[in-house]
């Protein structure tokens, strides 16, 4: 079972560079056959990491300690379902339940836009390709996120941290990462409608219903969080302000200034260029937040420990957020808005105020939450920002809203 879950691994790693280079020769060529192809590689690239998780979960049930990652995160004495739910108690798992729910969506976009979307698939599923290559690469090649590490024979693990063995540690990080990789459809289309030019209404109809699945699983994920900190660590609130709580409250208000947006862009044909810089924020927003959590630059009471997984999601949330604007530049041409605000007072203009707040209180919070790592760099002292800073800043904001 463990060789056939390194294997799937690996061969799902290939199957997503396929599907995103058959994908793109497809929108570049007009090659019907190739786009085919990258369809289905997207679903034989679900199936393989499913069968990885299920070998996974089958060492942990058997109490398999020759795994490196089972002896860290579980042991015999542990209950049924925290040795279910060791399977994202570190980092390595954790990476592989974003990659198995990212292609289980990938499989959904695929399906469900057989018949429709035609001139937009090739682009979105290229780009979800080449987010589940990354997400693969990590877990086949960086040692602190490959989760089929084998060691010597030992009969019992170390078994989870005691502050995760509770219920909500079962239902709260799976429902965040629903949030967190749903938002990538909507991005996939937005890019494919930045690349393609077709930038009017039928992209964001198009995920509508991802962008409300997504920004709903988020919210309902930030809110199971909070409440499991205030149980389990009694940190004297039910939001501390700690930096991995602000790694999932910065997508949800950029995803929720979004979601406004884009009913004014329906209406009236305005605010696109704004939308697009919203959904790329959105989307951005949540790989810099697996970035803070994972890479060990912020202390954190929840994060993991400094890796080697830091570099290289630097490096991906950079081509990320800098080509999408690039490309964004590029079509600025197609994206002129077809009606102007009637007046301060208008519905249109109270959406965008909306908006500019709640993106307002998302650069706050990033920039209060980067702090120490600008001051660092710039003076060689840390300077840690607690929370009455967040209150005094946010609180004006939010009474504003």
């Amino acid at each position: 079972m463990v060789t056939l879950g390194h294997y799937s691994l690996f061969f799902a790693l290939i199957l997503a560079g396929w599907a995103t280079i058959a994908s793109f020769l497809s929108f570049v060529g007009k090659g019907r056959g190739l786009q085919t192809s990258a369809e289905r590689a997207v679903l034989g690239t679900f199936a393989l990491i499913a069968t990885a998780v299920v070998c996974l979960e089958h060492a942990f049930l058997t109490d398999d300690f020759r795994l490196d990652y089972v002896f860290h995160y579980s042991s015999t004495s542990q209950e049924l379902p925290y040795k279910i739910g060791a399977l994202w108690g570190g980092q390595a798992g954790s990476l592989l339940l974003w990659v198995l729910m990212l292609s289980a969506m990938g499989s959904i976009m695929v399906l469900t836009n057989r018949t429709k979307n035609r001139a937009l698939m090739p682009v979105a599923t290229s780009v979800v390709g080449l987010t589940m290559t990354f997400f693969l690469g990590l877990v086949n090649f960086l040692d602190s996120a490959r989760p089929f590490v084998m060691g010597a024979a030992r009969p019992d693990g170390v078994g989870l941290n005691p502050q995760l063995k509770n219920y909500w540690m079962m239902i709260h990080p799976p429902t965040l990462y629903t949030g967190y990789v749903a938002f990538t459809i909507p991005f996939a289309f937005a890019i494919a409608a930045l690349a393609t030019r077709r930038t009017g209404d039928l992209w964001f109809r198009t995920t509508r219903r991802w962008t409300l699945f997504a920004w709903f699983f988020l919210g309902t994920g930030i809110l199971l969080g909070a409440y499991w900190a205030y149980i389990e660590l009694g940190w004297g609130g039910y939001w501390a302000w700690d930096p991995v709580e602000n790694a999932s409250l910065m997508p949800w208000l950029a995803g929720t200034a979004f979601l406004h947006s884009v009913m004014v862009q329906e209406k009236k044909g305005m605010l696109k260029v704004w939308n697009m810089t919203l959904i790329i924020l959105t989307f951005s927003l949540s790989i810099f937040g697996t970035f803070l959590t994972r890479s060990g630059i912020i202390s954190s009471v929840h994060a993991f420990a400094t890796s080697d997984i830091g570099p290289a999601f630097g490096v991906f949330l950079g081509v990320v957020f800098f080509g999408s604007l690039v490309l964004l530049v590029t079509r600025l041409d197609v994206l002129r808005s077809e009606g102007r605000l009637e007046s301060l007072l208008s519905r249109e203009s109270t959406f965008l105020f909306n908006n500019m707040i709640l993106v307002g209180i998302a650069a706050t919070v990033l920039f209060l939450t980067t702090f120490p790592i600008l001051s660092e760099a710039a003076t060689g002292r840390k300077v840690t920002m607690g929370p009455p800073i967040f209150n005094l800043v946010n609180i004006p904001w939010a009474i504003v809203l």
